[in-house]
């Protein structure tokens, strides 16, 4: 029976094997090669010559730390407000269906439209944040132009976004929570709480860990969001490993470094994400043996 199990994925195995694996291939045989500008465009065979250069490339670490600080701060307010707005869209609340269809405005607009306008909303001193601090006698804030507050400015961005697509993952796991475990709970006297401890958390374990590995995805390969916001700036403290490979590939015409920087930042991403698959595990293992 397990060969038809194979044969039923092979059209799913054979998509991403078309979609992912050959890109992939391309980018690790691209990385052993000098195909620049200065080459003519023509691949050079330089061996291990493109890893030690990001080995060595001070920028290729800043960029990993600031890519990392951005994911970890943004993906994790947004599991948090995201299981609380799921919380709040799974209540019996009149006008529930529109509300979630508002709530999820945000996730469905363009990332370029929605970074333009945080631009604009942070922009100093026109934007409206900074004309209203104006207009009660405060200074205004340089939300795109100090490297202390930049990245803040891109996390909240971000954020804002993105929270409403973990709400719904969690509120499909919501619905998923039979009601009749939580009016058993009310019965032993257990308060709101104990239930979102005992019941809500564990059973949504699951659809934790689906958002936030989507998540981590996304956040380690942010481009469009700190392209169009900030450009990496200023001064470089918002550029993100996806952003660095691009520059390299479309602006410095370094093709070869590109995919180097590319297959470096996955490997980020694999180690991230086997990171934080292990931390559930461990949760779920520690929350198993609590309900003991």
């Amino acid at each position: 029976m397990r060969w038809k199990l194979w044969l039923l994925m092979a059209p799913a195995l054979l998509w991403l094997l078309a979609i992912f694996a050959a890109p992939m291939l391309h980018y690790a045989w691209l990385s052993t090669q000098a195909e620049t500008v200065l080459t003519g465009l023509q691949p050079r065979p330089v061996g291990a010559e493109q890893w030690l250069r990001l080995w060595n490339d001070a920028r290729f670490w800043q960029d990993t730390w600031q890519t990392l600080r951005f994911s970890a701060v943004s993906v994790l307010l947004e599991m948090v407000l995201g299981l609380a707005m799921a919380l709040l869209l799974h209540q019996p609340l009149r006008g529930r269906g529109a509300l979630r269809t508002i709530s999820l405005l945000p996730w469905a607009l363009p990332t370029t439209v929605m970074a333009l306008g945080w631009r604009w909303i942070f922009n100093d001193p026109y934007g409206p944040i900074n004309q209203l601090l104006q207009g009660l006698g405060l200074s205004g804030v340089p939300f795109l132009s100090d490297p202390a507050i930049t990245w803040l400015a891109a996390v909240w961005a971000d954020t804002w976004k993105t929270t409403p697509f973990v709400a719904l993952l969690l509120l499909a796991g919501l619905q998923n929570i039979p009601a009749d475990l939580y009016e058993a709970a009310a019965l032993e006297g257990a308060g709101a709480w104990q239930s979102l401890r005992r019941i809500t958390l564990p059973l949504l374990t699951p659809y934790l860990l689906i958002a936030l590995l989507f998540r981590l995805a996304q956040a380690l390969g942010v481009f469009d969001l700190i392209q169009v916001l900030t450009g990496g700036g200023p001064a470089g403290s918002t550029e993100s490993l996806a952003l660095y490979a691009y520059l390299n590939a479309m602006r410095f015409l370094d093709f070869g470094y590109s995919a180097t920087v590319m297959l470096g930042s996955f490997a980020v991403l694999l180690v991230v994400a086997a990171l934080a698959g292990l931390a559930f595990q461990w949760s779920r293992t520690t929350q198993a043996e609590e309900l003991r």
